[in-house]
């Protein structure tokens, strides 16, 4: 299963993948609102949204493109590496 990751703390982005290959899927990491951003988050299975570490604009941005292409998208508050394997379980 392919994951997008938005939002997080950079320093834990190593974390954040060795998580998900234990869980069997792949992750994109996208830590902030850059310049094609839409493109960037691709067509994934499900998105997961970091809502502490984002900004207002790139949380509305993968929602609609989320909903837009029917993608699943989990929203957390927390950005721990706990928190992303929660979501990966419950995807």
């Amino acid at each position: 299963m392919c994951v997008t990751l938005i939002g997080g703390m950079d320093r834990l982005k190593p974390e954040y993948m060795a998580a998900a290959k234990e869980g069997g899927h792949s992750l994109k990491c996208i830590s902030r609102n850059e310049r094609n951003f839409v493109e960037k988050i691709g067509n994934p299975d499900a998105v997961i949204v970091f809502t502490n570490k984002i900004s207002h604009e790139a949380k509305r941005k993968a929602m609609q493109l989320a909903r837009s292409r029917n993608i699943p998208i989990h929203m957390v508050h927390s950005c721990g590496v706990s928190s992303l394997r929660e979501c990966l379980r419950s995807s």
